[in-house]
Parts: structure tokens; sequence; C-alpha cells
């Protein structure tokens, strides 16, 4: 189906809802596309926007995803001129249209950068999430014509050039099979913003999160759409570790320029996986150092990832640290049950694996650690079932998962905790281990305390030592305080009723 027709279709649906009510608001908003599942949409003001967005899209949303079974999500740019609104405002319908072009050429200002040495842990939360902020798209010019490889792209029959394969990239991780929760949603926001997709652009974006939470997943689709969008711009991925590989060939045999060539010239879209493993190359730092400058000073896009915010990659020169942070740091923590459950059933739609209810279930409360491992386990049961021709229900899958774990895999860790109450009290995991004493900061502290010594039975010097090397007294008394709160505050005993159902089953 076309996505203008399914977009018509979706909207029918809406209207009939609540007719009078949709002509009035949506006469404010614009249609601008739909690519990977991403449904691009322009409000006349903030105050339509957000109206829309808590009263109509949920229904929008849910008809598109059940038509197509993407993991459909909204961004919205704010202002500007609407050339075809999806409705009139005065009872008609609007004629359908198809959407105008999502990503015009034409260069937008390179937004300023703090300065170099501004507080890393306040970056990502210095302004709300890409999809709320306004004005423009965050789509820029490119020049030339080469390919990934500063090479021209092969022609086709037709005489037109045919873009060269980006190499590395893998055609399942696309935006539209991105599952988005509380754990990601700025990192996915600022991903689709990078890529052209709507919203204001930050450049650099620092992609951090622990392994297998899906920061690769984000930086291919952002290849895939930047190069849907203009196929004959020059895209480079790279593994820090291939950069430097590349580095070492290019002095051993005398092409340095044509190297320098590659990443300084060569370039409208720099990916960089796993950066921390430029850590103690000094001589690689500053070939990396160069090319960043040269990028950026052309606003050429650059993403990169690590498994650490930018102040925490040790042996990194000052001055790479500084412009890490000059754009935008989105971290991606461990995903929530509800993302979990998300994920599983994405994967068995892609796979085609029928999965039982219950059993999605058990596999999302039972495997907490990282997306890669979720989505293993799933492929692994499949297989399993498909050699023994056995359906994989939940007795199957709790015997396997039995046989193939570690006993205690199951059971969050110190790091889990911390994380799965960094999102219910909507805070950072270094707001938890630093040494502010504000109220709200130190009740999640002490709630996080108490459940690690609830469920995982530490030591009080351990625990001392895993929330920023704190004396084991202060642990002491943050156990027994929320242990006292729990039996006589309500509030209290729902947090922590709320935070245990999100761990699973107790530890005991």
């Amino acid at each position: 189906m076309q996505h203008d027709t399914l977009w018509n279709e979706a909207v029918a649906f809406t209207r009939a809802k609540s007719p009078a009510s949709f002509e009035q608001w949506f006469s404010g908003v614009q249609f601008d596309g739909m690519t990977d599942g991403i449904v691009s949409l322009r409000a006349r003001d903030e105050f339509v926007r957000e109206w829309v967005d808590q009263h109509f899209l949920p229904t929008l949303v849910d008809f598109l995803r059940s038509q197509t079974g993407w993991s459909v999500q909204v961004a919205w740019c704010v202002g500007g001129d609407l050339d075809h609104p999806v409705a009139m405002g005065n009872g008609q319908a609007a004629l359908p249209v198809r959407p105008r072009a999502m990503m015009p050429d034409r260069p937008i200002p390179q937004r300023p950068h703090p300065g170099e040495g501004g507080d890393l842990d306040e970056a990502p939360r210095s302004s709300p999430p890409v999809s709320q902020r306004s004005p423009g798209y965050g789509s820029y010019g490119h020049n030339g014509s080469h390919g990934h490889n500063g090479t021209s792209g092969h022609a086709s029959g037709n005489g037109k050039a045919t873009p060269a394969p980006i190499e590395g990239l893998n055609p399942k991780y696309t935006f539209g099979n991105f599952v988005v929760g509380p754990s990601n949603q700025l990192a996915h926001a600022a991903a689709i913003a990078a890529a052209g997709g709507g919203g204001p652009r930050h450049n650099p974006l620092f992609l951090c999160g622990g392994t297998g939470l899906g920061k690769t997943h984000l930086v291919h689709a952002v290849a895939h759409r930047f190069r849907a969008e203009r196929p004959s711009s020059r895209i480079l991925y790279v593994s820090a570790e291939k950069f430097v590989n590349e580095f070492v060939q290019g002095l051993q045999e005398g092409r340095m320029n044509e190297f320098r060539a590659r990443y300084r010239e060569r370039c409208d879209l720099l990916l960089v996986d796993d950066i921390q493993f430029l850590a103690s190359k000094t001589q690689t730092q500053e070939e990396f150092f160069h090319a960043f400058n040269a990028l950026h000073q052309a606003d050429k896009q650059i993403i990169v990832t690590s498994d650490k915010y930018p102040q925490q990659l040790e042996k990194m020169e000052e001055r790479l640290v500084s412009r890490f942070s000059w754009g935008l740091v989105a971290d991606i923590q461990g995903p929530e049950l509800e993302t979990r459950v998300a994920i599983l059933r994405k994967k068995a739609q892609l796979e085609e694996i029928e999965l039982a209810d219950e059993v999605v279930l058990f596999l999302a409360q039972t495997i907490r650690s990282n997306v890669r491992e979720l989505e293993g386990t799933l492929i692994r049961l499949a297989a399993k079932s498909s050699l023994l021709s056995k359906q994989i229900d939940l007795e199957f899958a709790r015997a396997e998962l039995a046989l193939t774990s570690n006993p205690r895999a199951s059971e969050a860790g110190v790091d889990d905790i911390q994380r799965v109450v960094c999102h219910h009290f909507k805070l950072r995991t270094s707001d938890l281990l630093s040494k502010d004493r504000h109220k709200s900061i130190a009740f999640a502290r002490h709630v996080a305390m108490y459940l690690c010594k609830q469920r995982l039975k530490c030591s009080f010097p351990e625990l001392g030592r895993a929330f920023g090397n704190r004396d084991h007294t202060t642990v002491m008394s943050a156990v027994r305080k929320v242990e006292a709160l729990r039996g006589s505050d309500p509030e209290v005993r729902a947090h922590l009723e709320a935070l245990e159902r999100k761990l699973g089953t107790n530890a005991d």
C-alpha cells in the first residue's frame, strides 16, 4: 500500500471518531511524509501540536501500526506555512494529497555549540526531546556524487548513477524496525533529526550506552535514511578499530593524503562505532581530531557511539572529549519491561515466529540485560523448536532457558536496579552516583540502595562502592529509612511496588 493512501485511510479512521473536533485541530496540521515508519507532521503552533499529540495521535498511530506492523513514530515540526493542511477547518475534509518532499535541498544554519568545558551530565537534559522543539526540518545540503569511499557510483542501464553500497550496514537496522521506549526515546528522536527526518539537528550526535542496547541499530538507520533521501551522498560508516587500521595502513603505504581526503573532504556523513577504541592511541586521535574539525566546519553530520559518556573516556585527549560534547550526548539505557515485550513481538513478527503472549512476557521478565541477548534468545528458541518440531510454549521456553542460562542470569544486578530506578524517577545514573543531596535525587538513591540490599543481598560496603564510593554507614542509614517508610508511607510503598514489578519477581 502506498504511504499516502495508507495515511489517508488513517486520517479517515481517526476523523470518524470525532469529526467536528478533528476538523478544528487538523486544520492546523500538515502531513509531510512517511518513511521507514516515521510520520513527519508540521503543526501551526506548539498549542496545536500538543493537543493533537495527546488527543488524536494514539488512535492514528495505532491504526498505522495495525495496518503495517511497523514501530510507527511521529516526528513533529512546529511553525512555517501549511501548504496542504489535513483538514479545511470548515467541516469539510481536505482533498487527499501526496506529501511534499520531506527534505528540501536548502542548508540550515549550524547550531552554535556551547563552550568547551560545559557540564556533560547536563548536556542531554538542556533541552526537550527533538520531537517537541521547533522550528524547521533538520536538513542540510550535500555536494558531489561519490560513493562511500569517495568513488563514483556505478552507472545503470538508463544512464543514471546508482549509489555505491555502504559497507557494513545491516539492511534490517532501519527506523521502522526500531522499538522506541523511555530508555531510548531521546537517542531515537535525535537520530531521526540527524538523518533529516524532522527537528533541529545536533552535530555531533554522541550516542552512549552499554552493549546490545541499540546504538548500532540507530547508526545504521541514519545511514539508510540518509542514502534513501540523498542517493549521491557520500557516507562513511566505520568502527573506531577500522579507522585505526586504515590509519596505520596509510602510514605504512605512504597514502596519508588519500586517507585524509577520504575522511576530511569526500564525506557528507561520518558514522563511527565504539569511539572508546581510540583511547591511548595518540597519533590516531590526532588524525581523528583534524577529520572531525574539517567535517564540523563544513557542516557535515558526525555521529559517534560509545559505551561511556565522553568525560568517562579514559586516555582520550581532552580536546576530543570537549568536541564530543558540542552537540548532543544522548544515552541509551537498558529497556524496561514494556519495551522488552515490544522488542520481542517486533522481532517475532520480522522472523515470522509464532509466540504466545505468556511466552513473550516470560522472556521479557527473565532476560533484562540487553536487546541483543533478548533477540538472540528468541532466535535460539525458534531454531530449537524447528529442529525438534515442537511449539514454543511456556513449558518449552522455561526448559530451554534453564539449560542455557546461568542460574542467576535472570536476576537484576546493581546496574540494572540503578537503571530502573532512574527511569522511574526520570533521573540519570550519574545523578544517582553523584554527591547531589537534592531531596528528589537523595530519595531515589535511597530507594535504589534499599532494592539492591533486599534483592541482591550485597554487603553494605559493596553497595557503598557501587553508589559513588559512599561510606557503608550511609547505605545502612538509607536502607533503614526506606524500610521504615515502606510501612508508614503509602506513596513510598507505591513507588517500591511499581519498581518491583518492573524488576520482575523477587530474588528470593
